[in-house]
This record gives structure tokens, C-alpha cells and sequence, in this order.
């Protein structure tokens, strides 16, 4: 059999099974949901997680499209009886939302192409009235159930956060006319035509304010037993791309093992429920495997703006990010009047869980793509640098670091505070330049580690490399002796000693009066 292609941006699963392309299969989580006589789901991922191909794959799975599913685990393995049944497919991204108004006729005007395509007669111009009628004629008709697929429905909400309070009233009416839209689904008429309810999201906003009358509906996202229902995980990587990774080891004149690791270092690392499973990006895999260069892929699809606008109203500690440590409760506040900074990225895929103790979720970023590109991201929106030349001087800092330089490490360091405008930075206290520093750190490419936990206490930052670590104290209008006498004090490298690398203890100290590096000290770690 000839060679498959690799589906970058192929989301429709007829066209993958025909076109000879690599197709993961995820059938057996799928015969979970359908096993059931009648099911409503929810699931929330990140975007281009393959959302879209798993509503395709259901689509034609209910279309007894018995033949697409050759050799794959749901035909080989059940007595499912590929039975046709009625499919009604909404995807928000094709539905207008730019306003409440445009919103309602945009559902209407699908629900009525869907009905046109089944030769049924609607014409009520109410979103309910119609979306009931539908249901309820497609079951008249075909004599079997009805299913209805929901993908990105939270289009209309996430598309509006961030712009300001205009933007923010457009998103709420747009709740409340989902809200109403949803609620058809548990009407008695309408719910006892249904067989399956599968609606996709990036968020999960509160069931209060969009589920609040679908109270049947099963959330997937944090069920363990379908952590790995999108994404790749590691086994699946080794069974559909060995021949992926020989051709990008050959490549890169690595060894395949080696180009695991990188993989598993850029790409790998997503975990959404309490049992430690962790799936590669799909979107990411795919694209480093036809491209053959390791790029920040995912991050370039889609810029975190709204999320950044919300990092810079609340005055977030972003340093802080990577180290969160939230109860299961947090996950489930998601309101447009109360939006959690912290379970938005999670749901958008910016940080996730790292561990699980039976209480807490400890989260962090998943990835290198994710931590690199979302904090140079911030960096470039949050740090205004007045001088061109100076803008993206931060790359110097990894240079520096790895030769040892700190004398000039401290110089970028001073001339890049001295380019931020005086309004920006003037009276800013000591956690502004703690962030400014972790920021520009984390941009420059080195591995940066904040609030690093040891048995005394937690140091400030640690820059870790292949040969060496930066254990690194900062103050404000103190000393540079100050701070290593602390890291000494706290023993903040001894987690360190047993490592064999060389151990570098660094105190910094910005003066804020002059807005600046005014002390600084470096002692090599005698072991």
C-alpha cells in the first residue's frame, strides 16, 4: 500500500479515509458515547485539537457509512448496525455573530437550509420554533432518531471578549439567544426525537448561563476516561508516524530517539483530566512532520489578544502562571461576568494540568511552542520599547547566558528599561520589574523556571541549561549581597548540587528611583 499523506487541515473525515491519509483512530472512545439508546455530550478543547473531524466522524458514522470505516477499531471489534439516521450539523464558525440581531438570522437561515434539505416546510421566524420543528419533522420523516451536532458554539461569546465594553453587551445577548437555542434540546417533544446531542467548544461557560435548561447534558472535557479522545497520544504517535519521525530525524541528522524528545519537548504534554495522560497537539505534529522544521505552528493560528486584555485589566502576576495551583471548583466558573483568567487558558490551551494530588491541579505551560510564544507574545504587547533597535534585543540575553556574560547580560538588561517610556514604567513597585525581567527572559528562548520550590523556601527564577544553571534572587532598593546571602540562606541551589552542572548564584538588584540594574553579583557554586 502506497505511502499516506499527513491531513493538515483536512477535517472531513470522507475525505480522509478516500484520500489516503492518516487517520488516528479514535472510534473506540467514540462507541462509548454512541453504545447509549439516546446520549448528550459536551466537550471543550483547544483549538485545532480536531474538534471538527470528530463531529465529521460522527456525521458519517450515523450516516451508515459502513464502508469509511473499514479496518478502523469500531468495525473490526462491535455489532454497531451502521443504521441511517437524520444528522443536523450546526457549526459556528460559518454562523455571523457580529451582533445579536445578525446571530439570530444567521441560526435561522441554517436551520431552514437544513430543513430545505430534507424537504421540510419551516417557516416560523423564531430561532426555538423553527429548531423544534426541524427536530421533530426529520423524526416524522425517516422513521429513526435524530442526531444533532454542535461544533464551536461558543463562537458568538469568546469572539467578542477583550474588546471592550461594546463588544462584552454584544457577547451577553448572544448568550442569551444560545441559551434559548440550547434549551430547545431538553423540550419533552423535542428531546424523546433525539439519539445524540454532541456539542464542541474552546470554553465551557457556566451551565448556568448557556446550559442552564439542558441539565442532561454530560461534560467529557475533564473525564478521565476520555483524556485522550482528541490529540495523539504517545503510543499513537509511535504506531501512525514511525515513518514521519525517521524522515525528520534523517533530516536534522538526529537519532530517531533524540527526535522523540524533541518532540515530546515542542509538542507533547497536554493533560485535561486527573489521570496523567498527556496527548500531543495534532495541528503542531502534523505540520512539523510535513514541514520538517520545528516552528511554533500552533501558536501562529490564532493570537491570544483577549486573553492578554484580560492579564492587563486584572494586573495578573504572570510569573505566577506556571506555577498555579487550583481546585477542581475553579474549572467550573465560566461566566461572562465573572471570567477566571486561569481556567481560560486552560480551556484555551495555554497552560494545563501538570499534576493531580486528589485536591489541587498544579498547572503549568504544556509545552516549549506554548511557554516560548506565549510569553514573547506578551512580552512584545505588554512591554513598550521606544527605541527600534533595542526592540527585539531581548535574543541577546540567551547568548550572554550561555557564555557566561553577565557584565553585558546586565547592560541589555538596563538598556532595554531604559527604552520603556517614562509613563510606563515610572512608579512601577517591585513586581513590574520582576515581570518585565521573567518576561524578557522567557523571550530570549532560555528555559526560565520561576518561583522554583525547595525544601526552605521557593528563589525567584532559575535559567537552566545543558551545563549550568542561573539561580537568580532579585531585589528592589536593597543589595545584590542581600540577595545571595538569601540564596544561600534558603539554600535555593541545593536542589541542584546532585546534577553536575555548573551552579551559578546570581543577585540583582533594580533601583526604582533610577529605574534600573544599579547592583548586581555573580558566585560560581563551589561543590
Amino acid at each position: 500500500m502506497s505511502e499516506k499523506f499527513l491531513p493538515v487541515g483536512v477535517q472531513n473525515f470522507q475525505k480522509m479515509r478516500l484520500g489516503n491519509f492518516v487517520y488516528v483512530d479514535k472510534t473506540e472512545y467514540i462507541y462509548q458515547l454512541i453504545r447509549p439508546l439516546q446520549g448528550f455530550y459536551f466537550l471543550s478543547r483547544p483549538r485545532r485539537f480536531g474538534k471538527s473531524l470528530m463531529v465529521s466522524t460522527l456525521d458519517y458514522l450515523f450516516q451508515g457509512r459502513k464502508d469509511l470505516f473499514e479496518g478502523l477499531w469500531i468495525h473490526e471489534n462491535t455489532d454497531w448496525e451502521w443504521e441511517k439516521h437524520p444528522v443536523v450539523i450546526i457549526d459556528f464558525n460559518r454562523i455571523n455573530h457580529d451582533s445579536p440581531d445578525n446571530l439570530k438570522m444567521s441560526i435561522l437561515i441554517k436551520l431552514r437550509q437544513v430543513a430545505k434539505l430534507h424537504q421540510i416546510e419551516i417557516d416560523s421566524p423564531f430561532i426555538s420554533d423553527s429548531f423544534a420543528t426541524l427536530i421533530s419533522q426529520l423524526e416524522e420523516k425517516y422513521g429513526q432518531s435524530v442526531i444533532v451536532l454542535i461544533d464551536e458554539y461558543d463562537k458568538p461569546l469568546i469572539s467578542h471578549l477583550g474588546k471592550g465594553e461594546n463588544e462584552l453587551e454584544i457577547a451577553k445577548q448572544n448568550r442569551d439567544i444560545l441559551k434559548q437555542f440550547f434549551g430547545v434540546l431538553k423540550e419533552q417533544d423535542v428531546s424523546g426525537a433525539l439519539r445524540l446531542v454532541f456539542i464542541t467548544g474552546i470554553s465551557k461557560f457556566s451551565r448556568v448561563s448557556i446550559f442552564s435548561d439542558l441539565n442532561n447534558l454530560d461534560d467529557l472535557s475533564m473525564q478521565a476516561e476520555f483524556g485522550a479522545i482528541l490529540g495523539y497520544t504517545e503510543d499513537e504517535l509511535e504506531r501512525y508516524f514511525f515513518q514521519s519521525i525517521d524522515k525528520l530525524s534523517k533530516k536534522l541528522e538526529i537519532s530517531y530517539q533524540a527526535c522523540k524528545e524533541k518532540l515530546q519537548t515542542w509538542y507533547n504534554g497536554y493533560r485535561f483530566t486527573e489521570h496523567d495522560e498527556k496527548v500531543y497537539c495534532p495541528f503542531s505534529i502534523l505540520n512539523v512532520f510535513k514541514k520538517r522544521k520545528f516552528r511554533n505552528y500552533w501558536f501562529e493560528t490564532g493570537t491570544p489578544s483577549f486573553l492578554v486584555s484580560l492579564i492587563k485589566e486584572k494586573n495578573y502576576p504572570i510569573a505566577e502562571i506556571e506555577n498555579l495551583q487550583l481546585d477542581e471548583d475553579t474549572f467550573t466558573i465560566y461566566d461572562l461576568e465573572n471570567l477566571r483568567l486561569e481556567a481560560l487558558l486552560f480551556q484555551t490551551g495555554y497552560i494545563t494540568i501538570e499534576k493531580y494530588d486528589g485536591i489541587f491541579y498544579q498547572l503549568n505551560y504544556p509545552n516549549q511552542e506554548v511557554k516560548k510564544s506565549f510569553l514573547k507574545y506578551l512580552y512584545s504587547e505588554m512591554v513598550e520599547i521606544a527605541s527600534p533597535t533595542l526592540k527585539d534585543s531581548y535574543g541577546l540575553l540567551a547568548v550572554q547566558l550561555q557564555k557566561s556574560d553577565l557584565k553585558d547580560f546586565i547592560e541589555t538588561v538596563n538598556a532595554i528599561l531604559s527604552s520603556i517610556p517614562y509613563t510606563q514604567i515610572a512608579h512601577q513597585d517591585e513586581s513590574y520589574y520582576h515581570t518585565i525581567f521573567y518576561l524578557m527572559l522567557s523571550a530570549s528562548g532560555v528555559l526560565v523556571l520561576t518561583e522554583v520550590l525547595t525544601s526552605k523556601g521557593r528563589t525567584d527564577i532559575a535559567v537552566e541549561f545543558p551545563d549550568k544553571v542561573y539561580v537568580i534572587e532579585l531585589k528592589c532598593n536593597h543589595s545584590a549581597d542581600k540577595a545571595i546571602a538569601q540564596i544561600k540562606g534558603k539554600k535555593y541551589a541545593d536542589k541542584y548540587r546532585a546534577s553536575g552542572i555548573a551552579i551559578y548564584l546570581v543577585g540583582i538588584n533594580f533601583d526604582t528611583s533610577v529605574r534600573e540594574i544599579t547592583d548586581w553579583k555573580m558566585e560560581k557554586l563551589t561543590l
